[in-house]
Order: structure tokens, then sequence, then C-alpha cells
């Protein structure tokens, strides 16, 4: 009998395929070590796509992205209100610190209130003035009005300033130079104008008037009321567009044709 023919092996892989499988599980066990070694930002990630799908109108129907309050504030531009509010509330730090200067002093301190238009400052007369008096004698309101001079300056350019001066119901002494409650109020006002403008404000934003004892925010009656009554107001408001005025104009045209 003749010897059985051996049956023919199968051909081998080649022997470059078994190094190259190598070095690719080499390379994924790699690129496994560095992504558990990263630390990944899943908020970061999250939001990045959902302005993307945003941003090519994708957004409907899919999940609804978060941003954090942060990014909203650093994107958002402020408007003129929170400029607004954030000067007040500046102008409120600077008169607490005035009147923890003059803390010894008794009677009403600086108040700052917001209105529908800007905000006021109330500035008691007994701070800076001597009775029948408009000059400006304490040092401490004149480094307050300073502050306030600076402040002014950093405000918008259509924020306006009406110094406004107010006495109680008494009229001056026979002794002062102020014949009566409407020369003094004026006086008190155009005295701290004069200062603000010293200190570098710009006169044409700013006006004064005198109200006299026809505009109390307290009783008469009593000293403590009269003494808040005696005051100079700071009224910081913006300007009226032209546009304002012309609306303004055409309901007086109106009314005249009535």
């Amino acid at each position: 009998m003749g010897k059985k023919k051996c049956p023919e092996c199968e051909e081998c892989l080649p022997a470059w395929l078994a190094a190259f499988g190598d070095l690719m599980s080499l390379l994924l066990c790699f690129f496994v070590l560095l992504l558990s070694m990263s630390s990944m930002d899943a908020k970061k990630v999250s939001e990045a796509i959902g302005s993307l799908s945003g941003a090519m109108s994708v957004l409907e129907g899919g999940t609804k992205t978060e941003i954090s309050k942060k990014r909203i504030q650093e994107s958002t531009p402020i408007d003129s209100q929170d400029e607004t509010s954030e000067t007040v509330n500046l102008v409120k730090q600077v008169a607490g610190d005035a009147n923890e200067m003059m803390e010894k002093s008794e009677g009403p301190t600086i108040t700052v209130e917001e209105a529908q238009d800007g905000f006021v400052i109330k500035l008691p007369a007994a701070l800076l003035f001597k009775p029948d008096s408009a000059t400006i004698e304490n040092q401490d309101a004149l480094l307050f009005l300073k502050r306030m001079a600076l402040i002014i300056e950093e405000l918008p350019k259509n924020m306006r300033v009406s110094v406004q001066g107010y006495t109680d119901n008494i009229n001056p002494s026979a002794n002062s130079i102020f014949k009566d409650n409407w020369e003094l109020s004026t006086a008190r006002a155009i005295s701290v104008l004069h200062e603000l403008v010293l200190d570098g404000v710009d006169p044409a934003r700013m006006s004064a008037a005198g109200y006299a004892q026809y505009d109390p925010v307290a009783t008469n009656m009593t000293k403590t009321g009269r003494a808040k009554n005696r005051r100079v107001e700071l009224h910081f408001y913006g300007k009226k567009n032209e546009k304002d005025a012309k609306a303004h104009l055409s309901i007086l045209d109106k009314a005249a044709s009535k």
C-alpha cells in the first residue's frame, strides 16, 4: 500500500499583521489611559452642544440646555436700569460712610431713595449749614460732595442733577441776610450746586431751585419734624430725548385745540 499524502497545512496570517494588531491594542490602551486621566466638564459639553444646536435651529423638540447664570450675565449687556441700580447701591454706601463720620451730630442723616426716573439724595441742612446760613462749613459734608462729584462724572451723559432746597415754616431771623425762606432755600441749593461744580461736575448737567417751606416731608409742629424739613435734595434723572419732548408737545397742542 502506498503512503497517505499529508493534508496541506492552512496558510498562516502574515507576520506583519500580528505586529499591527499588537500596535493597535497598545494605542487603544494609551488613549483609554489619557481619557481616564483627563477631567471633562459635562456641563460645558452640554452647553456647547446646546449652543451649536440653537445656531442650527434644531432646538425645537430637543433637550433644553440650561446655561449658568454667570454665563448669562457675561453675555448679556447691562441695561440702563441695572446701571442705575448699581449707582444707587454705590451712593448708599457713600452715604453710609458719611453718616458714620458724622454720627456725633444729632438729627436726621443722609438718605438715598429710588425714584421713578432715577434716585434722590436727601441731605439734612444741619449737616451742611449753620442756622440762617447758606455757607457749607462742615468738612465731612464737603468730602461727601466731592465723592458725589466723582460718581456724577461716571454717570451717563444724559443723566441730570437737580439741586433743590427746602426749609421749615419758621422764617429766617432778623439778623439773617435772607429776608424769607424762598431766598434761604434757593441760596442753599445754589451753594451745593457751586460746590459740585468746583469738584468737577459739568454745570450744564445741573440746575437749582428753592421751595421754601411749601413741600414738607414731616410735620412742622415738632422740632424733629422741622429738622427733617430743612434739607437739600439731589434729584438724579435722565434727560428726556427728542421723541419724548415731541410727544409731550403734541399733548399740549391737543389740549390747546379743545
